[in-house]
C-alpha cells in the first residue's frame, strides 16, 4: 500500500548519485515519501533499480538510472534524464562514494587506490556539479547537497588517507560553489555523517574489537543510521533550509565535537 506523501518535497525533482545502498537508499525513499519525483543513479542497476521500486511504493515517481560518477558523459547523461522524464531539476544529492579496503596512509597506499578514490569522490561530485547547477538554473535554483565526511575535518592514526583528502576536497568545493552561485538562487552544501551502520563501514570493522575502537570516541555511544543522515537531506533540500548554504553540515553523534567521551 502506497504511504501518504506529507508534501515537503511535493513540487520538487530530486537526483541522488549512490543510491543503489546506504545513505543514497535510505535518502531515496525519504525525499519520495516527501514528494518529490526522484531520479535513482548507482553504477549497480540491480541496487538502483530496487531502489526507484522502494520509492515508487511510497506513491512517487522514481527511474533507475545507471551511471559512473567519473565519467563526465555520464554525470550529463543523469541529468539530461531527469529534466527530460520530469521536465526539471531541483535538487541534486552527489552522494557517491567509495571507501576502499587498501587506502591506508601515505607509504601503504598505492596510487591506483588514490586515483580511484578521487576520481569517485571528488571528481565524481565536481562532475555531478558541472552538468548539474545549470540544470538548477533553469529551474529557478534549487538545493545541491555534497557528501563529504566528519574525516575532512579531524585526522584519524587509522588511515584512509585516499578518503580523507578527497572528503576534504569536497568541503573546499563546496564552499566555493557555494558562494560562487548564492545569488543565483542555487544553494550548494556539504553534508559530513559521522561513523554509521552501514554496510560500507561494517566490512572494513569487520571484528568486534575494531568496533569498539571506534565507538569508544562517539559520545552517543553508537554509530548512526542511514536514515538518520536522510532526514539531514530532507531538510537540506527542502525550502525550510533556504538561508543555509556553504555550511559543514554536520550529522555525526556529536564526534567532532568530542576531546573525552563519557565512560
Amino acid at each position: 500500500m502506497a504511504q501518504q506523501k506529507t508534501g515537503r518535497l511535493e513540487s520538487k525533482v530530486a537526483l541522488v548519485t549512490g543510491a543503489g545502498a546506504g545513505i543514497g537508499r535510505a535518502s531515496c525513499i525519504a525525499l519520495a515519501r516527501e514528494g518529490a519525483r526522484l531520479l535513482a543513479v548507482d553504477c549497480d542497476a540491480p541496487s538502483c533499480e530496487a531502489t526507484a521500486a522502494q520509492a515508487r511504493e511510497t506513491g512517487a515517481e522514481a527511474l533507475a538510472f545507471v551511471a559512473d560518477v567519473s565519467r563526465a558523459e555520464d554525470c550529463r547523461a543523469m541529468v539530461e534524464c531527469a529534466e527530460q522524464n520530469f521536465g526539471a531539476l531541483h535538487v541534486l544529492f552527489n552522494n557517491a562514494g567509495i571507501s576502499h579496503l587498501e587506502d591506508g596512509d601515505a607509504e601503504s597506499t598505492d596510487e591506483a587506490v588514490w586515483d580511484l578514490t578521487m576520481n569517485v569522490n571528488l571528481k565524481g561530485v565536481f562532475l555531478g556539479c558541472k552538468y548539474g547547477i545549470p540544470a538548477l538554473r533553469r529551474a529557478g535554483g534549487g538545493s545541491v547537497i555534497n557528501t563529504a565526511s566528519f574525516v575532512a575535518l579531524l585526522g584519524a592514526a587509522t588511515p584512509q588517507l585516499a578518503y580523507t583528502a578527497s572528503k576534504g576536497g569536497v568541503l573546499a568545493l563546496s564552499r566555493e560553489l557555494a558562494v560562487r552561485h548564492a545569488r543565483e538562487q542555487v544553494r550548494v552544501n556539504a553534508l559530513c555523517p559521522g561513523p554509521l551502520r552501514t554496510e560500507l563501514l561494517m566490512r572494513q570493522l569487520d571484528t568486534e574489537a575494531k568496533r569498539q575502537r571506534r565507538l569508544v570516541h562517539l559520545p552517543m555511544g553508537r554509530f548512526g543510521e542511514a536514515r538518520e543522515i536522510a532526514d539531514a537531506v530532507v531538510f537540506l533540500a527542502s525550502d525550510e533550509s533556504s538561508f543555509i548554504t556553504g555550511a559543514t553540515f554536520l550529522v555525526d553523534g556529536g564526534v567532532a565535537a568530542a576531546y573525552v567521551t563519557p565512560e
